[in-house]
């Protein structure tokens, strides 16, 4: 049984997106999945990008294609009154109902469905007390345990190669985005293209030019 490594972050649409759409793209297939809460904005921070939501035009579009995304694999979803919001409540929050840095399946998709169902504030402080009513972490989101512990989870997605969510890593492959899902059912099933050596020619391609910041 192969075990996932599913890096999320409530504040992506396409990590919503992905988590509903999982068991069906892995359908028939032994494996297990391990979710792993991060904080998204310190990936972006460590590798010196902005969000989709901080480029305007780039935000316009992005929930365009999520609500297109959604509508084509009949995936309920309503953009939240705003976004970006501060997700690390919601963060620390699903860490707190698991264990070891992990988040269960249940709480994961009860505040992935807090944001990303009923167009109502994510981070509203009255639905925050209320969603925290219906998890009842058995640990205190706000202590000292879980804040590490959501830390630990960021760190280990950096020093995986993770810049993104949702990041999947099995074995030692990473895959990144919703539209990964078909590609990490391949690696699953064996798929002969893995081994003909296209994977690594990936990095061998030269940069020609680069940018400066």
């Amino acid at each position: 049984m192969k075990q996932i490594t599913f890096f999320l972050d409530f504040i992506s649409p396409y990590a919503y997106l992905a988590f509903e759409q999982l068991p069906q793209a892995l359908q028939g297939l032994s494996y297990s999945v391990e979710y792993r809460p991060v904080l998204f904005a310190g990936i972006l921070k460590h590798h010196g990008q902005l969000g989709p939501a901080e480029i305007a035009p780039k935000r316009d579009w992005t929930y365009r294609q999520v609500l297109w995304h959604a509508h084509r694999a009949g995936i309920e979803l309503q953009l939240p009154a705003a976004h970006p919001f501060n997700p690390l409540a919601l963060l620390r929050l699903a860490v707190a109902c698991g264990q070891g840095g992990a988040a269960n399946r249940y709480a994961c998709e009860t505040i992935f469905r807090h944001v990303w169902r009923g167009g109502a504030d994510a981070a509203d402080p009255q639905r925050a007390a209320a969603l925290a009513a219906v998890l009842k972490p058995p640990r205190d989101p706000g202590g000292d345990e879980v804040k590490a512990q959501l830390k630990a989870n960021t760190e280990r997605a950096i020093a995986l190669g993770v810049f993104g969510v949702p990041s999947f890593a099995v074995d030692d492959k990473l895959f990144w985005g919703f539209d990964a899902l078909p590609m990490l059912r391949a690696w699953l099933e064996g798929d002969a293209w893995f081994a003909g050596g296209a994977w690594e020619a990936a990095q061998q391609v030269g940069a020609g030019v680069v940018r400066g910041r």
